[in-house]
């Protein structure tokens, strides 16, 4: 969609991060656009230019059982144990991440999609640093909702709801919990992203789910000019006395080089949890299955802290548009 440029009224069509800013409401409210660096410069100044922006990081495989939801759930607390505000979104009408910390929204995802909904008032508080938007069963009729909208703006929903009343702003991290399918619901966590990590078992039908992920975010960029970046690709339920686990492994480190992080073992703790509503860190903080998603988190932490784009610059001028 083509705007005026605030600054210059150039008229363009946004296509990097930088030429969108949303301003907090003592500042007026609304959206801006610059068609350059320039323009955005002179319109926001150096502060409005470096302004804070949650770095969102999408949990993806179309494939089931890959451990999504335990990887989102203990990725987002992980986070939160180490002081960063963190905002846990359930995607999925299974509501797994609501049952596995024993919470329950009044409102969902679904309130905030389909009835806008100030997700500051639907979020939950469940941790210090850790608040969650939950999922129930009605984010099917969400879905039906959405395919009913107009297909330029029914992947953005999530994206405008979320961006609108600067909820990402008070976050360090948006962690999104997506289903184990190709839906209009997953093209908004997509859309709303900046990054995905995708949790894979180590078999040979998980190898082809990566391919089919691959392919999802080849097609939103190409379709939703929106680009995502693979942050990484995590083994899960790794059982290194078997031959196949090894093997597949290996197979993804050949595949992702450094981007294929260290396995997440099989471990009895990780699935006790949530019966217990706890987080693996809770519930046996000195397990293998924390241990190796404590190592996660120091990667997330660690690994390029440009990722967070409101201050990086590509070579081309500025990052995909993200915003």
């Amino acid at each position: 969609m083509e705007t005026p440029c605030s600054q210059c009224g150039t008229v363009f069509r946004p296509a990097y991060v930088y030429q969108i800013a949303v301003l907090p409401m003592d500042k007026g409210g609304g959206r801006r656009y610059f068609c350059t660096l320039e323009c955005r410069k002179r319109g926001l100044g150096e502060e409005g230019f470096r302004a804070k922006r949650a770095r969102r990081i999408a949990i993806l495989n179309q494939k089931g059982g890959t451990g999504k939801t335990t990887t989102a759930i203990n990725v987002a607390a992980g986070l939160a144990e180490r002081g960063q505000d963190v905002l846990l979104v359930d995607t999925d009408a299974q509501g797994n991440v609501g049952a596995s910390l024993g919470v329950r929204g009044e409102r969902t995802l679904y309130h905030v999609l389909v009835e806008g909904a100030d997700p500051q008032v639907v979020l939950v508080p469940v941790r210090k640093q850790l608040d969650v938007i939950t999922s129930d069963a009605t984010l099917a009729a969400a879905e039906i909702w959405l395919a009913r909208q107009d297909p330029e703006v029914r992947a953005r929903v999530m994206l405008q709801r979320l961006n609108l009343t600067h909820v990402t702003r008070r976050y360090g991290y948006v962690i999104l919990d997506c289903g184990p399918s190709l839906n209009l619901l997953n093209q908004n966590a997509l859309t709303y992203a900046d990054e995905v990590v995708i949790p894979v078992t180590c078999d040979y039908l998980a190898l082809v789910g990566v391919k089919q992920v691959l392919q999802t975010i080849k097609d939103i960029e190409r379709h939703l000019h929106h680009a995502v970046r693979i942050a990484g690709v995590l083994p899960t339920f790794f059982d290194g006395r078997t031959r196949l686990a090894r093997e597949a492994y290996e197979t993804l480190k050949g595949h992702f080089k450094h981007k294929c992080l260290e396995p997440i073992r099989q471990n009895t703790r990780l699935a006790e949890a949530p019966a217990n509503r706890k987080t693996v860190f809770e519930h046996a903080p000195d397990s293998n299955g924390a241990m190796d998603y404590k190592r996660v988190v120091d990667w997330i932490l660690g690994e390029h802290q440009a990722a967070t784009c409101d201050n990086t610059i590509d070579k081309r001028g500025g990052m995909a548009c993200r915003s």
